[in-house]
């Protein structure tokens, strides 16, 4: 039996590489727990930027339906003010008459909630009998 190792010669207890596993355990821990962090911020970045680009279009949308809820009795020579409100946000719009058959268009949406936003629209243009003919649009946040 003297001629076969002994099972504590290849025990690690007498090595240094303990230190060295303990440290690159943590070391990969922490590197682990940094990328999920660094995840977790770039995921709250990208939530907000869609909340504004969606608040943006959403501002864009309800001026747009001011201006053509303006319009709904325009051939007739009459219009209307929008002031409505609902859960989304407001719109309010309205027609201005330029003579000779000219009109312009006031229109504007704001939106409600975490990222509101704010949007103008003018629209410029005609009637010609029972056509209308839409010159130019502008829109601007």
């Amino acid at each position: 039996m003297d001629a076969s190792p002994s099972i504590r010669s290849s025990s690690r207890a007498r090595t240094s590489e303990r230190g060295f596993v303990l440290l690159a355990a943590i070391v990969l821990a922490v590197l682990y727990f940094g990328l999920m962090e660094l995840l977790l911020l770039d995921s709250a970045r990208e939530l907000n930027e869609a909340q504004r680009f969606r608040s943006r279009v959403l501002a864009t949308v309800l001026a747009e339906n001011a201006a053509e809820l303006t319009t709904v009795d325009l051939v007739n020579g009459h219009s209307q003010i929008v002031n409505q409100e609902d859960a989304a946000g407001s719109m309010k719009a309205s027609l201005v008459s330029g003579g000779a058959n000219q009109f312009e268009i006031h229109a504007e949406g704001r939106t409600k909630g975490v990222a509101a936003q704010h949007s103008n629209l003018t629209v410029i243009g005609e009637v010609n009998g029972a056509q209308i003919r839409i010159n130019y649009t502008y829109h601007s946040q």
